[in-house]
């Protein structure tokens, strides 16, 4: 067919720019990627220094300081000690630092980022179709260049992590600003606050919620990314689920499932509970 004869080089143009990147920066993206392995190591290598034990003991008592469930504290107890149990502490750990850095990464970024969203509408209007991209063009996409300028290992898949959980917090720090009350806004001008008054005094403790629940949807997003990281050199949880596909492994391929989900279900239960007390308190 005629139209489909002269085919545009979009795929040809990106792939050139790859390369562009890749010839002249390569300096750069090699100290990138010593900084974040270099980070990465640093926290896995705090969590792995605890022993075990002692370190099941801080989990529980941080979900009880956190949430005050018995229920849930012996839930988050019998959690690790399982995974200790099946011989996946070590890749917990790993998955563990790899989600906390990536969380801790869209939260610098994205919380700011959806502030200054909500109160300029026009940057929105300019972000939105870029948060919808990095949301549904699938991940293996931009797993390619990524893993083209940065090499095998975890830097390509905490950045594909962070691409991809990052749209959570934005949208959601954007949608709680949004939701504040036109009255608390015009009482605070009433009293003289400034706008970084408004912002730190009425408009951030009204949306905290939706903040924290963005927080929430990005570890669970960046902890559904553990498979996909492995498939690039990534140590963790997902490593062993790789290994089990490639050699139809049923009892290792369920046995780190098994620490992924529980894994998830911890770190989900914790946050929300979280944001359970805080909506009380208000």
């Amino acid at each position: 067919m005629w139209f489909t004869q002269e085919k545009l080089p979009l795929g040809k143009y990106i792939a050139q720019y790859v390369e562009w990147l890749t010839q002249h920066g390569a300096s750069v993206f090699d100290s990138i990627s010593l900084s974040l392995a270099g980070i990465i190591t640093v926290f896995t290598n705090a969590l792995c220094w605890f022993n075990p034990w002692a370190l099941i003991v801080i989990f529980a008592l941080l979900a009880y300081y956190i949430q005050r469930k018995v229920s849930l504290t012996l839930f988050v107890a019998f959690s690790f000690l399982l995974i200790f149990n099946l011989g996946y502490w070590q890749e917990t750990m790993e998955t563990l630092a790899q989600v906390t850095l990536a969380t801790l990464v869209c939260v610098i970024v994205g919380v700011p980022l959806g502030i200054i969203a909500a109160h300029r509408p026009w940057f929105y209007t300019v972000l939105r179709p870029v948060l919808d991209l990095m949301q549904t063009v699938p991940t293996f996409v931009y797993l390619i260049p990524t893993l083209t300028l940065f090499g095998l290992g975890v830097v390509p898949g905490l950045i594909s992590t962070v691409v991809f959980a990052i749209a959570a917090p934005i949208r959601l720090t954007y949608l709680g600003i949004c939701d504040v009350p036109e009255e608390l806004m015009d009482a605070g001008k009433a009293f003289g606050c400034s706008r970084r008054q408004l912002l730190a005094r009425i408009e951030l403790p009204h949306a905290m919620p939706s903040i924290a629940a963005g927080v929430t949807q990005c570890i669970m997003l960046s902890l559904s990314m553990a498979v996909i990281a492995a498939l690039v050199g990534a140590d963790g949880l997902g490593k062993p689920v790789v290994n089990a596909l490639n050699t139809a492994d049923i009892a290792m391929g369920f046995e780190a499932g098994l620490a992924i989900v529980l894994l998830a279900i911890t770190l989900d239960r914790i946050c929300k509970q979280r944001e359970t007390v805080k909506r009380g308190d208000a």
